[in-house]
C-alpha cells in the first residue's frame, strides 16, 4: 500500500514534465530574403503573420543562413553543424550526412511525436545513408493529419517546408493581388525597369502565399489550445532566387527573415541585433526538450533572452557547389565573415566562375547557379554596358570575382563596392581574414590548412536526369505582364507585352 502513493507520484511527475516539454513548430520558406516582411519595413509584401510572431515574440535582424544553398542550409539546420562538418552534405543535390544525429531524432528518442510535411531536407538522397524518410522528418499530408495522428499529451516537433518563394512563378500574380510596380524598392544589383519590379512583384505574392499557410497552422494551435507551449520559428533557407543573391555570400544570400515565439522563454516584442546563425536551431530545440547532446557547432539560443553575454559579434558563412554548372562539377567555394560594419569574402579559386559557366552545361543553362528569370536574363544583355548609374551589373552577378571581398555594409547595403584593394583597410582585411582562417581551423574545415581542395569537386551530384538545354532568348518570350503597361523594351529585349 505505501508503494501506491510513491508510484502515483512519479507518475504525476513523468506525466507533468511531458506536458511542459514545449512543442517545436518549424516554418521555413524556400529562397525568401531579409528585408521582405512588413515588420522589417517592407511596403509591399503583406506579411501578417511573421509580423505577428515578431510582435508576440522575437524578431532578429541579423538571422543568416550557414549556407545560402537549399540541401546544406537545411542539413545546418537539423544537425546544429557548419555545412564543412556535413561532409559532402555542403553541396545541392547531395546525400544526407548520418555520423551525427539530427534534433529531430534526438527528440524522437525523447519521446516526441515527429513528423513534416512537403520540403524537407533537400535536393538530394537519404535513403542511401540509412534514413526511412526525410530526416526533417516523417512525412504527412500536411498539419492537421499529423495532429489527428499524434498520441494524447505526447509533445511534438513539426517541419512545415513551403517551396514558396522558389521558381517557377506564375507571371503577373504580384500585381494581379493588387501590388504596384511603383512601390517596388529594387535592389542596387538589378536594373531598375518595369520588368524587374514586376519580377519582384511575383516573388512578393508567393512570399504573402507562405505566410498565409503559416497563419493557418498557427489558427489551428490556437484552436487546440497549445498555442503558448509551442515554440514557433518562422524564417527562410536562402536568398531570392534573382542574380547575385541566391547562392551567395551577399547579404541577399544570407541574411534571413527571422522571427520566435515562444512566451515561457521571450517577451514580446524583443529585437535582436546578436548575429544567429542556423546552426543554433538545433541546440536550441535540444536544451528544450531538455535533452542534451555533444556533436553540434551552434549556441543555444535562449540565454540571449535571459541576457547572458554570447559570442554573437560576428557571423560565419559558407559555400561549395550548388548546382552542376561547370565542367567536372566543380564547386566555386567561398568563405565569410560578417559583422555589423563589414563582410569579408574570401573566394580561394578566384579563377572559376562564380555563377557557372557561360557557356551551356548540363540541364541548367547558361550561368545555372543563378535561377532563370526574366532579370536574370535582362542583366545577361547588358554584357560590356553599363546601368544609367555607371554599374556594372553583368559583372557583379556573372563575372569573375577576386581573391578577397570587403564591403561596408553600412554605407554599402547592397555591397556593390568591393573595398578588399583599400590601403586605408589592410588592417582591418587582414585581422577578419585572420579570424575567419581561425574559425575554419578550428571547426575542421578542410579548406583552411588546403584552400584548393578538391573534395567538394568529388562528391556525387544525385540527380539522374538530364533535360533539354535552354535558349534563353527564347525564354524570355515567356514572361509578360497584364495592360495598361503597354509595350516596353530594354536593350531591344521584349519584357513587356500587352496581352490579349
Amino acid at each position: 500500500m505505501k508503494k501506491l502513493p510513491f508510484l502515483f507520484l512519479i507518475f504525476l511527475t513523468l506525466s507533468s514534465f511531458s506536458q511542459e516539454r514545449p512543442n517545436i513548430l518549424f516554418l521555413i520558406a524556400d529562397d525568401w530574403s531579409f528585408p521582405h516582411a512588413g515588420v522589417y519595413g517592407d511596403k509591399v509584401v503583406r506579411t501578417p503573420t511573421f509580423d505577428r510572431l515578431a510582435k508576440e515574440g522575437a524578431l532578429f535582424v541579423n538571422g543568416y543562413t550557414a549556407s545560402p544553398s537549399c540541401s546544406p542550409s537545411r542539413a545546418s539546420v537539423l544537425l546544429g553543424r557548419y555545412p564543412h562538418q556535413n561532409g559532402e552534405g555542403g553541396n545541392l543535390w547531395s546525400e544526407f550526412p548520418n555520423a551525427h544525429p539530427t534534433y529531430v531524432q534526438i527528440l524522437d528518442q525523447a519521446g516526441y511525436f515527429t513528423g513534416s510535411t512537403r520540403k524537407g531536407w533537400g535536393p538530394g538522397e537519404y535513403e542511401v545513408t540509412g534514413f526511412s524518410h526525410n530526416p526533417a522528418g516523417m512525412g504527412y499530408p500536411d498539419f492537421k493529419s499529423f495532429m489527428e495522428e499524434r498520441p494524447k499529451d505526447e509533445p511534438f516537433t513539426f517541419w512545415f517546408g513551403s517551396s514558396d518563394p522558389h521558381r517557377v512563378y506564375e507571371t503577373n500574380t504580384g500585381i494581379r493581388s493588387g501590388m504596384k510596380l511603383d512601390d517596388v524598392t529594387v535592389p542596387g544589383f538589378f536594373p531598375d525597369n518595369d520588368c524587374v519590379r514586376n519580377d519582384i512583384l511575383d516573388y512578393y505574392f508567393e512570399i504573402e502565399r507562405f505566410d498565409r499557410e503559416c497563419g493557418q497552422i498557427i489558427a489551428m494551435l490556437e484552436e487546440m489550445g497549445e498555442l503558448d507551449n509551442t515554440i514557433i520559428v518562422m524564417t527562410s533557407d536562402n536568398g531570392m532566387p534573382f542574380p547575385r543573391a541566391k547562392a551567395n555570400l551577399y547579404d541577399y544570400g544570407t541574411r534571413m527573415p527571422l522571427a520566435i515565439r515562444w512566451p515561457e522563454k521571450i517577451k514580446a516584442g524583443t529585437v535582436i541585433e546578436d548575429f544567429v546563425n542556423f546552426v543554433d536551431f538545433a541546440p536550441s530545440f535540444v536544451e528544450a526538450a531538455g535533452q542534451s547532446q555533444n556533436s553540434m557547432s551552434g549556441q543555444s539560443l535562449w540565454p540571449l533572452f535571459a541576457g547572458e553575454t554570447q559570442d554573437r559579434e560576428q557571423v560565419y558563412l559558407e559555400r561549395e557547389r550548388h548546382a552542376n554548372v561547370r565542367k567536372g562539377d566543380l564547386s566555386y567555394p567561398m568563405r565569410a565573415i560578417r559583422n555589423h560594419e563589414y563582410l569579408y569574402i574570401w573566394n580561394p579559386m578566384p579563377e572559376r566562375n562564380p555563377a557557372g559557366n557561360p557557356t551551356v552545361h548540363q540541364s541548367v543553362g547558361q550561368y545555372g547557379d543563378v535561377d532563370h528569370s526574366i532579370t536574370k536574363f535582362l542583366i545577361m544583355n547588358m554584357e560590356g554596358k553599363l546601368d544609367p548609374n555607371g554599374v556594372d551589373l553583368f559583372n557583379l552577378s556573372f563575372g569573375q570575382r577576386l581573391e578577397e571581398e570587403l564591403y561596408d555594409v553600412v554605407n554599402d547595403p547592397y555591397q556593390l563596392n568591393n573595398l578588399a584593394a583599400n590601403p586605408e583597410l589592410t588592417s582591418l582585411k587582414a585581422e577578419m581574414k585572420a579570424k575567419l582562417l581561425e574559425w575554419m581551423e578550428s571547426t575542421g574545415d578542410r579548406r583552411a590548412k588546403n584552400p584548393r581542395s578538391t573534395y567538394w569537386d568529388e562528391g556525387r551530384y544525385t540527380p539522374n536526369y538530364q533535360m533539354k538545354d535552354i535558349d534563353w532568348q527564347s525564354e524570355i518570350e515567356k514572361y509578360r505582364i497584364l495592360p495598361p503597361f503597354g509595350k516596353y523594351s530594354r536593350e531591344g529585349i521584349p519584357c513587356l507585352t500587352d496581352l490579349e
